[in-house]
């Protein structure tokens, strides 16, 4: 899915502002310092999946709402086939499929994520990121350097990592291939 930052981000200024909430209150309820908020609801900086997701949470909206502007309504069940997600390019270099986007009133959100494999990335830190809930990554294919914390720990095919998401997180693939994995943010 291709949208445009200032699309979602007068979404969630809208919606905010329609709440009476205010953007320091925003900012202090996603854990943002008040001049990025500010600059991720101006449009003039990138999101990450997890302030959409707290953002929404916060708003009481489903995060595909803020995103896309569509709001879920299966109550029953919703069926996604293999590459048919709902795609979402966040964190640079990783893509997103959302496995549930057309379910209403989501318990957790379900991703297919593909990390590209880099020589690059192998000599950088990894960037980590944190958000509200837990986690868990289940590796389908490839390898993956996972940090959590001072943890550093590498996920085979058919690993799996669940932990606090409040933890500093986050991976690259290893190895020289790309990795795929099943991550379920709750």
């Amino acid at each position: 899915m291709n949208y445009d930052i200032k699309d979602v981000s007068l979404r969630l200024k809208a919606t905010r502002e329609y709440l009476d909430i205010s953007a320091e209150e925003l900012a202090e309820k996603t854990k943002t310092d008040i001049a990025e908020y500010r600059a991720l609801e101006n449009g003039e900086k990138d999101f990450s999946l997890s302030f959409l997701h707290d953002c929404a949470v916060a708003l009481g909206m489903d995060v595909i709402e803020l995103l896309t502007g569509n709001t879920p309504t299966l109550k029953k069940y919703s069926l996604a086939k293999n590459g048919k997600g709902l795609p979402i390019k966040r964190r640079e270099g990783l893509s997103y499929q959302h496995m549930a986007h057309l379910f209403k009133n989501k318990k957790a959100e379900p991703f297919v994520v593909t990390a590209p494999y880099s020589a690059e990335e192998q000599s950088k830190p990894i960037p980590l990121s944190s958000h509200d809930g837990q986690e868990m990554d289940f590796v389908i294919s490839g390898r993956l350097k996972f940090i959590i914390g001072e943890h550093t720990v590498f996920l085979d095919e058919g690993d799996c990592i669940y932990f606090d998401a409040a933890n500093p997180h986050g991976m690259i693939a290893v190895d020289g291939q790309d990795c795929k994995f099943f991550a379920v943010l709750i």
